[in-house]
């Protein structure tokens, strides 16, 4: 026979709260008092965030048929936009490229790439999850190979405010973690775009892939098929009622799949961007606890039991 133990015996001390109608009532009570200040501000933080998106993938493409418009490389491709700002915008101001009907979380897309390869410069032979842009045609490895690379968005955008020329700040667009363990510093693009399809973007092949922020922004894939990436930031105060006009060089085929392009000028908060689901989520929680301490209140002062 084994010795006896409380453990054994699930005897050990232990916290047995017992839910009287006083502990649930300030229970819920507490938790609305929290969550609806909570709400409110992040909500208050949302809306004073200015955004300005436009959709430009089929005002920028003048024929009917956008697919042969976009593949042909002796097409002129540039598209001029002009927006007009509601509100005083505070830099830095980020631009963003949104993209819907794109599945970068689908399966396939997200394994075809090689983290190897884009750390190690030992490792630029490692293409064979990178199929079908792993080789060319004279089987050189391609580097960075893999889907997510190739299609590498190739959008580009100038932006004029008021008819004078904007600079679109491209420094230090990607996380820092992803171009310090993510991509090497001395890994070089090679043989990049050079496949047996027709991609995206190019890469300077003189600059390595730990700056190559466009890239390091695409890699790092998006898990719903509507997605936003940063392009750049503006570092200068744009006024209301200023015009903002962008040159766009239409380049990237969003027309293949039936997906559609926009470009986003948002300043951001303490919060981040603009986003009113957060605030919205919390006053709902705050709102339904309160009204559950309310309700449980009234039952308790109604039907309020007494032990004799």
């Amino acid at each position: 026979m084994p010795a006896y133990s409380k453990f054994t015996q699930q005897e050990l001390p232990a916290c047995k709260p017992l839910l009287t109608p006083e502990i649930v009532i300030a229970a819920f009570a507490l938790i609305g008092a929290l969550f609806v200040p909570i709400g409110l501000a992040s909500l208050h933080a949302s809306r004073q965030v200015v955004e300005l998106v436009h959709r430009y993938d089929a005002s920028c493409v003048p024929v009917d048929d956008k697919v042969g418009f976009i593949q042909n490389s002796r097409t002129d491709k540039t598209c001029t936009v002009t927006m007009t700002v509601p509100k005083y915008m505070k830099s830095p101001i980020h631009v963003y490229y949104l993209i819907d009907g794109f599945y970068q979380n689908h399966r396939r897309y997200v394994r075809s790439r090689s983290d190897k390869q884009l750390r190690y410069k030992s490792a630029a032979h490692l293409t064979s999850d990178c199929v079908p842009e792993g080789d060319t045609a004279d089987h050189a490895p391609i580097v960075p190979c893999g889907l997510v690379a190739w299609s590498l968005f190739n959008d580009t955008y100038t932006v004029r405010v008021n008819g004078v020329v904007t600079q679109v700040n491209k420094k230090d667009i990607a996380w820092k973690s992803d171009k310090n363990n993510k991509f090497g510093k001395n890994i070089y693009p090679s043989n990049f775009q050079k496949g047996r399809l027709i991609g995206g973007a190019t890469l300077n092949e003189s600059i390595p892939l730990s700056e190559q922020e466009d890239l390091i922004v695409w890699m790092r894939t998006a898990a719903l098929p509507t997605f936003r990436k940063l392009y750049g930031r503006i570092e200068k105060d744009i006024n209301a009622n200023d015009n903002v006009t962008v040159v766009i060089q239409n380049n990237y085929n969003t027309y293949s799949f039936g997906g559609s392009k926009a470009l986003v000028l948002s300043t951001a908060s303490w919060i981040g961007g603009k986003n009113n689901f957060i605030g919205i989520a919390y006053l709902t929680i705050g709102g339904l606890c309160l009204s559950l301490a309310m309700g449980f209140l009234v039952l308790y002062m109604v039907k309020r039991r007494y032990v004799s």
